[in-house]
């Protein structure tokens, strides 16, 4: 009775809240496009717009350049790529258009907004215009996992790629390690023997690692290798139970290893909720970060030496499924007719084997991979094969309505445990947390 009445109050202010937000925010919105725009007219292009948060600046550069490619070959269809934002700023822009009646065309976006959106309904199925396109069969197989929810399949990978550890060679050369950590106790020991003073002041300049401070998407992502290596998984405790497990053995064991590093001083924290940023790492201060192979090209640009290792093990080899997926909103007929044609062209081979050759994602596309041109790129940029050996076992994060609550809950666990916060403390809040929200959710 006390969570009904509780949920009947919280329904109502946040339909308050979305109000307020619309009115304030559709302004803005109704600048960047008009989904109401009609289907071509005397000739005119269809105009789409495509919302996204491409990063860094130089892979947005390289999206332009493939949209620009298709609507030169596309004389009735225009694409019109526009910045948002990274995924974790977008949702609120994104809910306040659907409510509001002025969505995009197209939405880039984590596989993990899957389930909100089809709730919603703002999103259209695209399996029947999949199971019809010989496009189908070339997209790599364990990406489906993300792809798919209720019988649906909601989105189409625009790429993928995994979380490894790059390293700075020279700087274990300098610590005297000569090989590479395979386990999390040599990880460790590496992190250990990495952090030093380098300029004689009595304090380390230079740290082992650095650890993404925040409870965004970025820093579950870089840390749900770890847990899924510890046996962790977001399986409900019982059959009757609907709620994912955060609190687990495995998560416990995760972020103790974190906490760790960080207690021991061989750990960095990033800035908060930056976790992404290379600064420390293309400087020398820090000698290991995990990240992925979109930030080849800003490596490359650096100069500086690099290699990249696996994610050390604890009890199984983990990674973890990333990149983005294009959703399909619903619009008008016309439109959405348009903007298969331009998912066709980002599925297929040809976008895919220049997509990964100028960012250094992986293409989803299996002739793309199996070229003869991609497989030259990967002999002169051998850190590739870490990446592509590592999808052979990695995992999607859960596509169900409710994610954005297990990673948010979860989120906050870890960044209260690189606060300071007991691991087993932070997990059994943030449980009990999650296990409210969603009750309620279902009243």
């Amino acid at each position: 009775m006390i969570l009904s009445k509780l949920s009947k109050a919280i329904k109502r202010q946040l339909k308050l809240g979305v109000c307020i937000f619309l009115t304030l925010s559709l302004l803005v919105l109704s600048g960047c496009q008009n989904s109401k725009a009609p289907a071509s007219k005397n000739g005119e292009p269809i105009k789409l717009t495509l919302w996204h948060g491409i990063n860094p600046p130089p892979n947005r550069d390289v999206f332009q350049t493939l949209t620009d490619k298709f609507n030169k070959t596309h004389s009735n269809i225009k694409v019109e790529p526009i910045y948002i934002g990274q995924p974790d700023q977008q949702l609120p822009k994104i809910l306040t258009a659907i409510v509001g009646n002025a969505p995009p065309d197209l939405l880039w976006n984590v596989p993990t907004i899957a389930g909100k959106l089809a709730d919603m309904g703002a999103i259209q199925p695209l399996e029947n215009w999949l199971n019809k396109s010989p496009q189908k069969a070339e997209i790599y197989p364990a990406l489906f996992e993300s792809m798919e929810l209720g019988g649906h399949i909601w989105s189409v990978p625009l790429a993928t790629n995994n979380a490894a550890i790059f390293y700075r060679p020279s700087l274990f050369k300098a610590a005297g390690i000569t090989e590479v950590p395979q386990n999390w106790a040599q990880l460790k020991q590496a992190a250990r023997s990495l952090t030093r003073d380098t300029n004689g002041d009595g304090r380390p300049d230079q740290h082992g690692i650095v650890l993404s401070l925040g409870k965004g998407e970025w820093t579950v992502f870089t840390w749900l290798p770890f847990m899924f290596s510890a046996g962790g998984d977001f399986k409900a405790e019982t059959t009757k139970s609907s709620v994912p497990q955060i609190d687990s053995p495995g998560s416990r064991a995760a972020l103790e290893l974190w906490r760790d590093l960080l207690t021991e001083g061989s750990a960095i924290l990033s800035a908060p909720e930056r976790g992404y940023e290379l600064d420390n790492f293309i400087a020398g201060k820090v000698a290991m970060q995990i990240t992925g192979p979109w930030t080849l090209a800003q490596l490359q640009q650096s100069a500086i030496d690099y290699a990249v290792m696996p994610i050390p093990i604890l009890k199984s080899r983990a990674a973890v499924v990333g990149g983005e997926n294009l959703f399909l909103m619903k619009t008008s007929p016309e439109r959405e007719k348009a903007a298969k044609e331009f998912l066709e062209y980002v599925v297929g081979e040809e976008f895919q084997t220049a997509w990964a050759l100028g960012t250094g994602y992986l293409p989803i596309n299996l002739k793309s991979r199996q070229s003869q041109t991609y497989q030259n790129f990967v002999e002169k940029t051998p850190v590739l094969k870490v990446f592509l050996e590592q999808m052979n076992w990695a995992r999607s994060r859960p596509i169900i309505s409710g994610y954005s609550r297990v990673s948010e809950n979860l989120g906050r666990a870890i960044e209260a445990t690189l606060l300071g916060r007991n691991p087993q403390d932070a997990l059994k809040e943030a449980q009990d947390r999650l296990t409210l929200t969603l009750d309620i959710a279902k009243d």
